[in-house]
C-alpha cells in the first residue's frame, strides 16, 4: 500500500491589521517584520519533520496567513530554495501564495514570481467601498481590481478569494461583487458566505447579515452565474475554470498528506507500521515570539484514533462535488468501503448520496445538507 501525495503548508501570521472575522492565527504587525528568524524557524521546523517525508517529493506548497505578502520577495525566495535542497519539487509543482491588493503588496508581485510562485490567491473580499469597510478591510475596489489585472499578467495561475453574505449587502451587490470578479478573468474563484466564527471581534459584536432568503438567492443566482461563465463548482467553496482546480487543495480533500510549518499550523501525515495505516495531526505553537525561540518546543502531534478514520475521510472527501473514488477510502485509512455498506445505503435512500458503486458522490442535496451527511458517518 503507497503512499499518499505530499504537499507543504506554511504560515506566515502577520498581518497589518486583524480583521474583525477572521479566526485565523494572525497577529498584527506592530514593527519591523524578522523576516530571517522567522524563515530560519521555518527552515528548523521543516528539519524536524523530515523523516514524514518517506522519499516523496512535493506536489505543491500553500503560503498562507496572515498576509504572507508582507514579507519580501527575498524572504520568499531563500524559503523555496531551501525547502527545494530538502524535499524535492515534482516538475509540475503548484506554488501558490497568498496576497493583499493593497498598492505595497502589487509592487512586489513579479518579485514573488520570480521567487517561485506560480499562482497568486489575492484576498479581494468584496469589490464594494462600505462592504470594505464593514469587513475592516485596509484596500478599496479599485485597488482590488487594478492587483487582479497586473497578476494576471504575471502568473500563470490566479485565484481570487470572495465574500458574500456582508453586513449590509443586498443580493444585488453581491451578485455585482461576484460579476466583477469574473471579468477580471481569474482561473479560479474562492466565493463563500461569511459566517461568525467563535473568538472575534465580530462574534463579540455582531453586525447585521442579511436574512436566509437574501443569503439563498445570493447563493443560488451566483451559482448559476459563475456555471453560465465557466467556472465548475468542484468544491463547497472553490469554483475553477477547466483544468484549473487548486491541487493543493484537491490533496487536502482527497485525504493527502500535508507538512505544516508556521506559527499555529498544522499538518497531517500518514505512517505505515506493520503493514498497518496510522494518521497522525500535528500542531504548532501559536505565537511568533515562542515559535521563533530555538529552545521551544514546537508542537505536538496525536494519533487519529482507528474508529474516527471513516468519518475524518468523509469529513474531506464530501466537500468535492465529484466525490472521489470508492478506492480511495482503503487506500488512504484502510478500511475496506464494506464496513460502511449500511450507511452507504442508508444515505443513498435519503438522497444524499448518488447511486454509484465505483465513486462516493454526494447529490445536490447531499452538498446543501452536508452535515446531515457526515453524522451518519460518525463512530459510534
Amino acid at each position: 500500500m503507497s503512499l499518499p501525495p505530499l504537499s507543504l503548508y506554511v504560515h506566515i501570521p502577520w498581518c497589518v491589521r486583524k480583521c474583525p472575522y477572521c479566526d485565523f492565527n494572525s497577529h498584527a504587525q506592530r514593527d519591523e517584520l524578522p523576516e530571517t528568524e522567522y524563515v530560519d524557524a521555518l527552515l528548523a521546523d521543516l528539519d524536524a519533520e523530515l523523516d514524514e517525508v518517506q522519499g516523496r517529493p512535493l506536489q505543491s506548497i500553500f503560503i498562507g496567513g496572515g498576509t504572507p505578502s508582507l514579507f519580501s520577495p527575498e524572504a520568499i525566495a531563500r524559503l523555496l530554495h531551501e525547502v527545494e535542497q530538502r524535499i524535492p519539487f515534482v516538475d509540475a509543482i503548484e506554488i501558490t501564495m497568498e496576497a493583499n491588493p493593497g498598492t505595497f503588496e502589487q509592487a512586489r508581485f513579479r518579485g514573488y514570481r520570480d521567487a517561485g510562485v506560480n499562482r497568486l490567491s489575492i484576498g479581494v473580499q468584496s469589490f464594494n467601498t462600505d462592504s470594505l469597510k464593514a469587513l475592516g478591510r485596509i484596500h478599496n475596489g479599485d485597488e482590488a481590481i487594478t492587483a487582479a489585472r497586473y497578476a494576471r499578467d504575471l502568473f500563470p495561475r490566479l485565484n481570487l478569494d470572495l465574500m458574500h453574505g456582508l453586513p449590509g449587502q443586498s443580493p444585488e451587490q453581491a451578485l455585482a461583487d461576484l460579476q466583477q470578479a469574473i471579468d477580471l478573468k481569474p482561473d479560479h474563484l474562492s466565493w463563500y458566505q461569511l459566517t461568525i466564527e467563535p473568538n472575534t471581534e465580530f462574534h463579540a459584536r455582531p453586525p447585521q447579515l442579511p436574512v436566509d432568503e437574501a443569503l439563498w438567492e445570493i447563493q443560488e443566482r451566483g451559482q448559476q452565474l459563475l456555471e453560465r461563465s465557466g467556472y465548475h463548482q468542484y468544491e463547497i467553496s472553490a469554483y475553477a475554470q477547466q483544468g484549473c482546480q487548486a491541487r493543493h487543495n484537491i490533496n487536502y480533500w482527497q485525504f493527502g498528506d500535508y507538512i505544516g510549518i508556521g506559527a499555529g499550523a498544522h499538518g497531517k501525515l500518514t505512517r505505515m507500521e506493520d503493514g498497518e495505516i496510522q494518521i497522525l495531526r500535528h500542531h504548532k505553537i501559536r505565537q511568533p515570539a515562542a515559535y521563533m525561540d530555538p529552545d521551544r518546543r514546537l508542537g505536538g502531534e496525536n494519533r487519529v484514533e482507528d474508529e474516527d478514520l471513516g468519518f475524518e475521510f468523509m469529513l474531506n472527501a464530501m466537500r468535492l462535488t465529484d466525490g472521489v473514488d470508492a478506492n480511495l477510502l482503503i487506500e488512504r485509512t484502510g478500511i475496506d468501503l464494506v464496513n460502511f455498506s449500511p450507511i452507504i445505503r442508508e444515505a443513498k435512500h435519503k438522497g444524499l448520496l448518488e447511486d454509484c458503486d465505483t465513486k462516493i458522490v454526494p447529490t445536490p442535496q447531499g452538498r446543501l445538507f452536508l452535515n446531515d451527511l457526515l453524522t451518519l458517518f460518525l463512530p459510534g
